[in-house]
């Protein structure tokens, strides 16, 4: 009885951590890996080709309960800051995909058409930033740097989410 007390508890502890804990924003940006991710249209970008925008590089995988479960929350969220100076991207391994029509019948299903999509070309790019798990969210400055991640899920849509993001896109301008 008392171990499965102590383990419930530590489920709570796990499962309630805040967002402003989650996210950790580093003392010096970095450098960005050059990996290739593919967008849906067949042309190839690599992060860097984003210089000049606040992006939310969002990794995640069709097979991560986690990442499809907040896949209508990242659309919502998207819909919201758009026009406030954040690009949002989803970037998923490039093997979980037959084609863009198997992945365009997947993000509508789960509610998220609104959101670029691309696919890592040969599934590299979560390994050069050393990402081993999804979901989890690369946060790139203006100049094209990494400047911070929130590994784990999260309820992108809710006010103090966009209203973080909002402060931390107005901190790196």
């Amino acid at each position: 009885m008392k171990s499965k007390l102590i383990f419930l508890f530590l489920i709570l502890i796990l499962f309630s951590s805040s967002l402003n804990a989650a996210i950790n924003i580093y003392p010096e940006p970095r450098s960005l890996p050059e990996s290739k991710i593919v967008h849906q249209s067949g042309l190839k970008f690599s992060l860097s080709d984003f210089k000049g925008d606040f992006v939310l590089a969002h990794f995640w995988s069709k097979t991560c309960a986690p990442c499809i479960k907040e896949l209508k929350s990242l659309n919502n969220f998207h819909n919201k800051v758009k026009d406030k100076g954040v690009r949002l991207i989803l970037i998923s391994p490039q093997s979980e995909w037959f084609d863009a029509n198997e992945q365009n019948r997947f993000l509508k299903r789960f509610g998220a058409t609104d959101v670029e999509f691309y696919v890592e070309e040969n599934d590299n790019l979560s390994a050069d930033f050393g990402i081993f798990t999804t979901p989890h969210t690369v946060i790139i400055d203006r100049k094209g740097q990494e400047v911070g991640r929130l590994r784990g899920s999260e309820t992108w849509d809710k006010d103090k989410v966009v209203d973080y993001i909002l402060e931390l896109e107005e901190k790196f301008k």
